[in-house]
């Protein structure tokens, strides 16, 4: 029974990762000239994946032992969406601005 829950895992993450980059290629590459543009299709790709929850919603306070059930769903869901939009901007910014780019733990 274990091994079914694995195999259903590995399938919804394979899923995911194919979605997102069949939506990175539809996204022009950022190359500093075409910012507005590059945001506009960010942005609808962000609510089109359901990934804007990070630009909508300030970071939530950390989980702890006391935090309810609401509180850690929200939270891991925020991190979620953080880190694959994250994934998502770095992979639509072209390499020469992308590697002057400061590390950052936010998309926001």
């Amino acid at each position: 029974m274990m091994y079914d829950f694995g195999i259903k895992c590995l399938l919804l993450v394979i899923k995911v990762t194919k979605s997102l980059n069949s939506h990175v290629v539809s996204v022009p590459i950022f190359n500093g000239l075409n910012f507005f543009d590059w945001n506009e299709h960010v942005q609808f790709h962000f609510s089109f994946l359901d990934l804007d929850l990070v630009i909508l919603e300030e970071k939530p306070t950390t989980i702890t032992d006391s935090s309810n059930d609401k509180e850690k769903t929200y939270y891991k869901a925020w991190e979620k969406s953080n880190k694959l939009s994250l994934m998502f901007i770095r992979m639509t910014i072209t390499y020469s601005i992308k590697t002057t780019l400061p590390k950052t733990e936010s998309a926001k």
